[in-house]
C-alpha cells in the first residue's frame, strides 16, 4: 500500500504536465520554481495556510488564487492546491450554513430560520450575506493560522519521534 503522500500527489499535477500547459508559458518561469514543489516544513506550512485561507474566501478559482499566493509567499503549491478541496461542491452548502451561524453569533443577531420571500437580492444579502462573509472571513484567516501552526507542530513531533528513535538505537 502507498503511503497517503504518494496517493495524494498522484492526482496533482506534477511540474513537468504544467511546465507543458500553453496557459502557463507566460508565467511559468515563477510557478515552476523548484522550491515551490518541495516538501520542505516551512513551504508545507506555508502551503496549507494559504489553501485554507483561499478555500474560504472565494468560491471558485481556489488553487489559481492560492498557486498565485504561493509565488508570492514562496509556499509549496501542490500542498496549497490540496488544502483548497476543503471546501468543494460536496461540502461548500455546510460551510456556507456554518458561517452564517457563526456570523450571526459573532454579530448579536438572531438567525433566520425561514426563507426570505422576496425578490430583492440586496434585502436577501442584508438578512444572509453579512453573517455568511463575517463567517467565512473567521474561518479563513482561522483555518490558516491553526493550519500553519499545526504543521509546524506536527514536523516538530515527527523529528523529535525519528531523533529519540536514533538516539534509542545507538544505545
Amino acid at each position: 500500500m502507498k503511503p497517503w503522500f504518494d496517493r495524494m500527489s498522484s492526482f496533482l499535477p506534477n511540474r513537468e504536465v504544467l511546465a507543458a500547459h500553453a496557459w502557463l508559458a507566460p508565467i511559468a518561469n515563477r510557478v515552476l520554481l523548484p522550491e515551490l514543489w518541495r516538501f520542505q516544513h516551512e513551504s508545507v506550512a506555508r502551503g496549507v495556510a494559504i489553501g485554507i485561507f483561499w478555500a474560504f474566501v472565494i468560491p471558485a478559482g481556489q488553487m489559481l488564487a492560492a498557486a498565485a499566493h504561493c509565488t508570492l509567499w514562496r509556499a509549496n503549491i501542490p500542498v496549497a492546491a490540496a488544502m483548497t478541496m476543503v471546501t468543494n461542491p460536496l461540502t461548500i452548502g455546510f460551510w456556507l450554513w456554518f458561517a452564517y451561524k457563526f456570523g450571526g453569533v459573532l454579530l448579536g443577531e438572531s438567525v433566520a430560520v425561514d426563507a426570505v420571500q422576496t425578490s430583492s437580492i440586496g434585502s436577501w444579502f442584508a438578512t444572509y450575506g453579512w453573517p455568511t462573509v463575517l463567517g467565512m472571513g473567521v474561518f479563513a484567516v482561522g483555518g490558516a493560522v491553526m493550519g500553519y501552526l499545526l504543521v509546524k507542530l506536527a514536523w516538530r513531533l515527527r523529528v523529535s519521534v525519528k531523533r529519540a528513535a536514533r538516539q534509542n538505537k545507538g544505545k
